[in-house]
């Protein structure tokens, strides 16, 4: 990882991921983006079943809910502004670590601070 007085930088996605999760170490934060992560695959389902407008909800919705727990709750700016592509893609790792319950293995094995 590189960093310089502006943002910080990453060489490698295995680079960004344990910035990523120390930037979600509150519990209901992660909440708040499971809950997010989870309207994009109804908006999916609903698009497909309904209206494909409704595919344009996903990301609204999901970002909503991830961007106010980051005001609101874990009190930093979103990795998204810095780095929009990686911080997708982990937050679908996030998704299945926490879907399957393996997220605080995760926080452990970065020695990460992980509030419950």
């Amino acid at each position: 990882m590189k960093s310089d007085k502006e943002k910080q930088t990453f060489d490698s996605f295995a680079d960004f991921w344990p910035f990523y999760l120390s930037q979600h170490h509150k519990r209901l934060t992660r909440t708040w983006h499971f809950v997010g992560t989870s309207m994009v695959f109804l908006c999916i389902a609903a698009s497909l079943m309904y209206h494909l407008w409704l595919l344009l909800l996903a990301p609204v919705l999901a970002y909503g809910c991830a961007w106010y727990s980051h005001f609101r709750i874990e009190g930093n700016r979103p990795a998204t502004f810095g780095h929009p592509f990686w911080s997708l893609r982990a937050d679908f790792r996030m998704f299945g670590l926490i879907l399957t319950g393996r997220i605080d293995e995760e926080f452990a094995k970065h020695r990460l601070p992980n509030e419950k």
